[in-house]
C-alpha cells in the first residue's frame, strides 16, 4: 500500500507592494492612515482582518517601517489564509491608505474516517464533529484531530496508531474540502515486561501484583494477560500507591514512569518508584469525647500503638466500615446525626505517626416527621410498614440501612434508586427522613411451551405480587387490576390436553389486620395424570392430586428481628387408578399434615445477595395414625395401610454470602431432607419423597407428592440411592437426601430493568432409602458455569452447563455434560 501523506500546501509569500509611489528608504516619515479595504475575503469579517493588522483609520504609521510587516506576520500567523497581499493604494500630503488582498484557506465541510471499524466510526466522528462547518484546514486542525484520534484508540489499546490526511472539494459548500482521515490502528498491544526501580522492601513480583488491570505477559497465563489500556494503567498507578501506603509506607510515590514499545505487538512498563521509610501507629488521643469513654472509643476503633501505619484502616474504623463497626456508626446508631471526627496526625517522629481524634458530638437527635415519596402504586401504609426508624426513638443508622434493605424486599422498588434524606432541625434537637423511591415492575407472567414426556406442554402463569383484594369491586383501581395493598395472588395452570393438566391457586397477605407483622396464606390445586386411554380400558392409568393449605406466619424479635416462624395446616388427597412408580397403585390416600417453618432471612438483596445470610428449618408431620388404630399392618391391604399416609419430615437449608474481592461474591449452601416413620410395619411414606438432579423445573412431577431438589451436572431426578432399582427410584424419589453448593458469582447487569450475574459452581449430593446408610459426605459431584437473569415480569432465568463425575448405575447418560435450563425458581427456597 502506498504511504499516503498530510497535504501540503504551497502559499504564495505573502508581499508588500507600493502602487507607483516612491518612498524614501533612507528618510522615512510619519503617515495618518485614511482607511484600509479588504478584498478577497469571503467568510471572515473585513473588521476582524483590519484590527488584527493594526492598520486602522485615525492611527499614525511610519512608512517605510515595521508596521506594514507587522501586519503581514500577524495575519499570517493565524492560520486563516493561503496569501496575503499588502498594497499601499495611494498617498495624499500626510494620509496614506492601505489595501489587503487575501486568499482564504478551505473550511472544514466534514470528514471521511478510514481505516476503522464501524463502532469506532461512529465514537470518533462524535468527537470531532464539532469541528464541521467552522474550522479552517490548516496545521492546527491536523494536529488537534491527530491527537484525538490517537488518545480514543490508546484507550482501545492501540498503542502504535498512524494518521495520514487527503482532501477533496464539497461540492455543496462553497470553499469546502472535505477532509479525508486514514487511520492505521495497528496492532493492540500487551505487556511484555513490568520493571521497577527505586524499591527496596517492596519486590517487583509484589508491587507487578498491586497493578490488577495491567498485568505482564507470562507463559503460564493461559487466558492472557489483557491488553494495554492506558486509562486503567492510570488507575492502577494510583492502586498500587495506596496499596504501598496501606503497608506503613505513607510517604511512596512515584517520581516517574514511561510506557515504551518494546516490539510491534508489545510494550514494557518502567516506574521509578520512592518508597519512603515504613510508619507505625504512635500514640492516639482523644479530645472532644463526652457520649463514650476513650476507652470505649479505642476498643472500637481496634488499633494499637505499634501496628502498620495505615490511612485506609484508620478510615474504615472511623467511619467506613461495611458491617457498621466503625466509631461513626457508635454515635450515629444513638443519635448523634451530625457527629464528625477528624484525626489529626500532632507528630510524625522517626518511623511514628501521633494520631489525635477530634471529635465533635453534636446534639442528639430524634425522630420527628417519617415520610415516604414516590410510591405512586403502593398505598402509603405499605411501604411505611416496612420502615425501622419511628417517630419518638432516637435516630439510628443502623435502622435506616436496615429500612433501605426492607423497603427492596418488598419487590415493588428499585433498590438502587431508594435514597433516605434526614433533614436535621436543630432548633429542637428533631430529624425529618424523606425516604424517596421509585416504583418498578413487580408482577410476572409465566407463558410456556415445553416437550415433555412424548408431548406438549403449554404453561401459562399469573404472578400479581402487589395486589389489593380490597379493591376486587373496584373498578377505578383496576390499573389494569387494582394494586398497592402489597398481597400476592398466584394463578398458573399447565396442561397438555387428556394426558396433563394440572391448576393452582394461592393468595396471601403479609400483615393480617393491617396492624402486625402477621402473614396469611391459602392456597389450593389439583392435578391429573393418564396414559390417555378411556377409564374403560384394562391399561387405563390416572393420578389425581388434589389439596389446600392454609398458613399462618409472624415475624419474630428474638433473637433477632430477622427471624420467621410459619405454621401451615395442609390436607391432600392421592386418587391413583392403575398408577406405578408408587408403593401402591391403585387407591385413595390422604395426607394431612402440620408444617412448622423456623427461618431467618439476613440477605441484603433478593436477588443478587452480596452479604448476609439466610436458612430455613422445617418440621412437617402427620398424625401417627398407626399409633391410634388397632389395624394389624403386617396382614393389611395397601387400601388399609395407605389410606392415611403418616410422616415426619424434617428439613433444613442454609446460604451464605460473601463478597470477595471488587464484584465477587461467594455464595455457601447446604441442604438435608430426612422422611421418617412412626411404626415399621407401616414402612416409609408412598409421598413426600425427595428427588435429585437436573434443573428442579416442576414439570409432570409438580405437585405429586414429590419434592425436586436441582443439581447441576446430573439428569433430572437421576441421583438415586447406591444399588437401588432405577426406574422404581426416579418414579418414587428417595427419603434422605443431602447436597452441598460453593458458588462464584459475578453481576454483569444491574438495573431496574434487569438484574443478570454470571456463576462458577460446584455441587455434591446423594440420596439414600435408609438411616443406616446415610453418610454425608457420600455425594455425587459436579462443576460448572451458568448464567441467571432477573425480569421483573419473568422472574429468574437461568442456563446453566454442569459436568457430573460420577456414575449412576443403571441410568448410562445421568452424568456428563449436562444444560440445565430454569425459569421463576425460587430465591431461597430447596430447589
Amino acid at each position: 500500500m502506498a504511504q499516503i501523506t498530510r497535504p501540503t500546501q504551497t502559499p504564495a509569500q505573502p508581499s508588500l507592494k507600493v502602487s507607483g509611489l516612491d518612498l524614501d528608504y533612507f528618510n522615512p516619515k510619519e503617515y495618518i492612515i485614511g482607511g484600509t479595504t479588504i478584498t478577497g475575503t469571503q467568510f471572515i469579517e473585513k473588521d476582524v482582518i483590519v484590527t488584527l493588522s493594526k492598520l486602522i483609520k485615525g492611527e499614525r504609521v511610519t512608512l517605510p517601517g515595521e508596521a506594514t510587516s507587522n501586519a503581514i506576520k500577524i495575519l499570517w500567523g493565524q492560520g486563516l489564509f493561503d496569501d496575503i497581499k499588502l498594497d499601499i493604494s495611494r498617498i495624499v500630503e500626510d494620509t496614506v491608505y492601505f489595501d489587503i488582498d487575501v486568499v482564504e484557506r478551505p473550511r472544514l465541510s466534514t470528514f471521511e474516517i478510514n481505516g476503522v471499524s464501524k463502532s469506532q466510526k461512529t465514537d470518533i466522528l462524535e468527537k470531532l464533529n464539532e469541528k464541521k462547518g467552522k474550522a479552517i484546514i490548516n496545521e492546527n486542525l491536523y494536529n488537534s484531530t491527530t491527537t484525538t484520534i490517537k488518545k480514543f484508540l490508546l484507550e482501545k489499546g492501540f498503542f502504535f496508531t498512524s494518521v495520514t490526511y487527503k482532501t477533496k472539494p464539497d461540492p455543496n459548500l462553497e470553499n469546502g474540502m472535505v477532509l479525508q482521515v486514514f487511520i492505521e490502528k495497528g496492532d493492540k498491544v500487551k505487556v511484555h515486561e513490568i520493571n521497577f526501580t527505586g524499591n527496596k522492601d517492596f519486590s517487583s513480583a509484589k508491587l507487578r501484583k498491586f497493578l490488577k488491570k495491567t498485568k505482564q505477559q507470562a507463559f503460564y497465563k493461559v487466558f492472557g494477560s489483557g491488553k494495554f489500556n492506558k486509562e486503567k494503567y492510570e488507575e492502577d498507578k494510583l492502586k498500587l500507591i495506596a496499596k504501598m501506603q496501606d503497608r506503613g509506607y505513607r510517604d511512596a510515590v512515584i517520581l516517574k514512569d514511561s510506557v515504551y514499545q518494546y516490539n510491534a505487538k508489545a510494550v514494557g512498563i518502567k516506574i521509578d518508584l520512592y518508597e519512603g521509610p515504613k510508619y507505625y501507629f504512635g500514640d492516639i488521643t482523644w479530645v472532644g469525647n463526652a457520649k463514650y469513654t476513650t476507652e470505649d472509643l479505642q476498643r472500637v476503633l481496634g488499633i494499637d500503638k505499634g501496628e502498620v501505619f495505615s490511612e485506609e484502616k484508620l478510615e474504615k474504623k472511623l467511619r467506613g466500615s461495611a458491617s457498621g463497626d466503625d466509631v461513626s456508626s457508635v454515635y450515629l446508631n444513638d443519635g448523634y446525626l451530625t457527629f464528625q471526627v477528624e484525626p489529626v496526625q500532632t507528630r510524625i517522629y522517626n518511623d511514628t505517626v501521633q494520631i489525635e481524634m477530634r471529635i465533635a458530638e453534636g446534639p442528639q437527635y430524634t425522630n420527628n416527621r417519617i415520610t415516604i415519596k414516590g410510591n405512586t402504586i403502593t398505598n402509603d401504609r405499605v411501604a411505611m410498614r416496612e420502615v425501622r426508624t419511628k417517630p419518638g426513638e432516637k435516630f439510628s443508622k443502623e435502622l435506616l440501612i436496615r429500612t433501605i434493605r426492607e423497603l427492596g424486599q418488598l419487590g415493588y422498588f428499585d433498590e438502587s434508586k431508594t435514597v433516605p434524606i434526614p433533614k436535621p432541625n436543630p432548633a429542637d434537637g428533631t430529624v425529618d427522613i424523606e425516604y424517596t423511591v421509585e416504583e418498578k415492575p413487580s408482577d410476572q407472567v409465566e407463558l410456556s411451551g415445553g416437550f415433555g414426556g412424548g408431548n406438549i406442554i403449554g404453561t401459562l402463569g399469573l404472578t400479581f405480587n402487589n395486589f389489593s383484594l380490597r379493591n376486587l369491586f373496584n373498578l377505578d383501581a383496576y390499573k389494569p387490576l387494582p394494586k398497592g395493598d402489597g398481597q400476592k395472588l398466584s394463578l398458573r395452570g399447565q396442561t397438555n390436553g387428556k394426558y396433563y393438566q394440572s391448576y393452582s391457586f394461592s393468595f396471601s397477605e403479609p400483615w393480617l389486620g393491617g396492624q402486625k407483622p402477621i402473614s396469611f396464606g391459602v392456597s389450593a390445586f389439583t392435578s391429573l395424570q393418564s396414559n390417555g386411554l378411556s377409564s374403560d380400558n384394562s391399561n387405563f392409568q390416572k393420578i389425581r392430586l388434589n389439596g389446600v393449605t392454609v398458613s399462618l406466619g409472624r415475624r419474630l424479635n428474638f433473637p433477632d428481628n430477622f427471624f420467621q416462624l410459619t405454621h401451615s395446616i395442609n390436607m391432600q388427597q392421592y386418587i391413583l387408578n392403575n398408577y406405578p412408580g408408587y408403593l401402591f397403585s391403585t387407591g385413595t390416600s390422604y395426607n394431612l399434615n402440620l408444617t412448622q417453618e423456623l427461618s431467618r432471612d439476613s440477605r441484603n438483596h433478593q436477588i443478587f445477595p452480596t452479604d448476609g445470610s439466610y436458612f430455613r428449618f422445617t418440621i412437617q408431620a402427620t398424625p401417627p395414625y398407626s399409633l391410634l388404630n388397632s389395624i394389624n399392618y403386617a396382614t393389611a391391604s395397601d387400601k388399609q395401610r395407605y389410606k392415611f399416609t403418616e410422616y415426619h419430615k424434617w428439613k433444613f437449608e442454609s446460604q451464605w454470602y460473601q463478597r470477595l474481592v471488587g464484584k465477587f461474591v461467594v455464595k455457601a449452601q447446604a441442604q438435608f431432607g430426612f422422611l421418617g416413620t412412626y411404626n415399621q410395619s407401616v414402612g416409609q411414606s408412598a409421598f413426600e419423597r425427595f428427588k435429585l438432579g437436573g434443573d428442579g423445573m416442576q414439570g409432570f412431577d409438580f405437585l405429586q407428592g414429590s419434592e425436586l431438589i436441582a443439581m447441576r451436572g446430573y439428569a433430572n431426578n437421576s441421583v438415586i440411592p447406591v444399588g437401588a432399582d432405577a426406574t422404581i427410584a426416579q418414579n418414587s424419589g428417595s427419603p434422605i437426601f443431602t447436597k452441598y453448593v460453593m458458588e462464584l458469582r459475578y453481576p454483569v447487569i444491574a438495573s431496574q430493568q434487569a438484574t443478570a450475574f454470571v456463576v462458577a459452581f460446584a455441587e455434591g449430593g446423594n440420596t439414600w432409602d435408609k438411616f443406616s446408610d446415610f453418610n454425608p459426605f457420600n455425594v455425587r459431584r459436579s462443576v460448572g458455569l451458568g448464567a441467571k437473569i432477573f425480569l421483573p415480569i419473568f422472574g429468574l432465568l437461568g442456563i446453566d452447563y454442569g459436568y457430573g463425575f460420577d456414575k449412576i448405575p443403571g441410568i448410562p447418560d445421568a452424568n456428563k455434560g449436562q444444560f440445565h435450563f430454569s425459569i421463576a425458581q425460587q430465591l431461597g427456597g430447596f430447589n
